[in-house]
């Protein structure tokens, strides 16, 4: 098929041999048809494809998309036929079915389809790139049917053994530690757990509520929903993952915080991930929220994170100093720790002697020392800079800066021949010199200790697999925040939707970053109590590039699309 297709394209003047053996190479490492490849690398339409294939096989060629296919005829063709020969039921008329294929020329296919089914098969061709997004959204990936089996298992099940769930004050530990253990249980929890990690999701969010239990994904900063299990399930799942997170699972009253260490064996390759799991008693029972800490994920290249240029060069003169304090700043994840872990993988050399106090210690660091706060026995962040400083420390690490004491501790390190690297949560860097005042750090200390502040946001990446031009008129650039002598030479790019994007345009994230180096100028207006508006007015004029700024530079590079700026930043 694949010779005769590249023979038939060539004729047609739609590629050059040059373009098949490139297709066939690329075969040959991703899998697919030659055509799939083709089309993949650019080199022919789908459209051009399909018409030549209608044209040989003398069958109609459809377009997928323009179909909305109904579940009653979806039962018809397994979804593992489907996957094997890529083809996709769309229409049953009387005794035949219509059956949209990649390779009408597939007499096993068509055999096999009218054995499973009974049906007289009447084919028409698709494109192989559509096939394979409507079996991802009718059936799921291979994965997702996996799923999708075990919750028929359970649905013929009935789970009998947890029909008194909803009188609470008759189920004992015991009765729910041994209704999570059951096979179906522990599939799906094992199932919802590795598809995180393949889907690349950075949380799991496992809610109850009414009528309903719901599994939604955390990728790329936005949530989507994954399957709902049967409401019977709602106590045996949440008691499966408080034992993986050895948790009481006889206390659903308050909430309990643990983590869960797995290794799994994924495409031939085994992955060590931590889950930290949080549980809150909601109105309808315990939510249940994972978050996967995936070593192979955390980037420690400063160079790969998102900073232009000029800002990259002023960051890492301020980590490279002997002292003082750089603050990284911005809202619950946006990528701030692993900013600092960053820095600290540039810093870490056998000559220093680095301490971090950390609330949770998300990643194993060698040759850093550790430390994990434990509220409950004391061990906060300032009594644990307090035993740093006797810990003779080059460089230390405060997970975040919450309040007066540990601010305190941290500038007085900061000003006695240490580097302090830590968090704080504000909206820029300039409002971040307001913030500490606000927790009642002198003017004077935060002037002399605080070498550079960095803020920073997490935006989604445009699909480079399907990212094209899109046109914006002037007035839209402008307002945007683009110069009058950029708008006219600026592109800006939005990705279409396909399969390798989950159609959603976006695939993976990057950062944008607003560095403000503490120049003369600025300890000056410190100093003398200028505000945060006046701040950032000197700051601008020193070269700061703000988050918005950083946003339009990634905007012209092709990088981000506009939405994701205009969310994540103002002007």
């Amino acid at each position: 098929m694949a010779e005769r297709l590249g023979e038939l394209l060539i004729k047609a003047g739609l590629v050059t041999q040059k373009q098949i053996e490139d297709a066939l190479q690329l075969q040959k490492t991703n899998g697919g048809k030659l055509g799939y490849n083709l089309v993949k690398l650019g080199h022919v339409k789908e459209e051009d494809i399909t018409s030549l294939l209608s044209e040989q096989y003398g069958v109609p060629a459809i377009h997928l998309e323009h179909f909305e296919i109904d579940e009653s005829i979806l039962k018809h063709i397994p979804s593992d036929v489907a996957q094997k020969y890529l083809l996709i039921p769309i229409e049953r008329t009387g005794a035949t079915l219509t059956v949209a294929m990649a390779d009408p020329s597939n007499v096993f296919a068509l055999d096999d389809v009218r054995f499973i089914t009974g049906y007289q098969v009447e084919p028409v061709v698709a494109a192989e790139a559509s096939i394979r997004e409507a079996i991802s959204k009718y059936y799921g990936s291979s994965h997702d049917i996996q799923l999708k089996e075990v919750m028929d298992e359970f649905t013929k099940q009935e789970v009998a053994d947890l029909e008194v769930e909803d009188d609470e004050g008759e189920i004992s530990a015991e009765d729910m530690e041994a209704a999570s253990q059951e096979a179906p249980v522990v599939k799906l929890c094992n199932l919802v757990l590795t598809d995180s990690v393949r889907k690349g999701a950075s949380d799991i969010h496992i809610e109850p509520y009414e009528k309903e239990l719901r599994v939604r994904l955390r990728i790329d900063g936005v949530l989507y929903e994954m399957l709902k299990p049967p409401m019977k399930l709602k106590e045996a799942i949440a008691s499966r993952m408080k034992i993986l997170a050895k948790l009481d699972i006889a206390e659903k009253r308050l909430p309990q915080d643990g983590r869960i260490k797995m290794r799994m064996k994924l495409d031939n390759k085994t992955k060590e991930i931590d889950y930290r799991v949080s549980t809150v008693p909601t109105l309808y029972g315990e939510k249940i929220v994972l978050r996967l800490l995936d070593k192979e994920g955390l980037k420690l290249d400063l160079t790969k994170l998102g900073f232009e240029p000029e800002s990259m060069e002023k960051f890492e003169r301020a980590i490279l100093k002997p002292y003082g304090m750089v603050l990284v700043t911005g809202p619950t994840g946006s990528g701030k720790t692993n900013t600092l872990y960053s820095a600290v993988g540039r810093l870490n050399t056998p000559e220093t002697n680095i301490m971090t106090a950390e609330d949770p210690v998300e990643f194993s660091i060698t040759g850093c020392n550790q430390v994990q706060m434990k509220e409950a026995i004391g061990l906060n962040f300032a009594s644990a800079l307090r035993a740093f400083l006797r810990q003779d420390p080059n460089i230390i690490l405060v997970g975040e800066i919450r309040d007066f004491e540990t601010a305190e501790i941290a500038v007085k390190a900061a000003l006695t021949g240490h580097m302090v690297l830590s968090t704080l949560h504000t909206n820029d860097a300039p409002s971040t010199i307001s913030r500490l005042m606000n927790m009642g750090i002198e003017p004077f200390l935060v002037a002399t200790s605080v070498h550079l502040i960095q803020a920073q946001r997490l935006v989604r990446r445009v699909c480079k697999e399907c990212r094209e031009e899109v046109k914006m008129p002037k007035k839209a650039l402008l307002d945007l925040g683009f110069r009058e002598d950029e708008v006219e030479s600026v592109t800006i790019f939005k990705g279409r939707g396909c399969p390798v994007c989950n159609n959603t345009g976006c695939k993976g994230r990057t950062a944008l970053m607003e560095v403000m180096e503490m120049t003369d100028q600025l300890r000056e207006m410190v100093l003398m109590g200028a505000n945060a508006v006046e701040l950032k007015r000197q700051a601008l004029e020193d070269g700061m590039v703000t988050l918005r700024r950083s946003g339009l530079i990634k905007i012209a590079a092709g990088t981000c699309p506009v939405e994701e700026v205009v969310r994540e930043t103002v002007n």
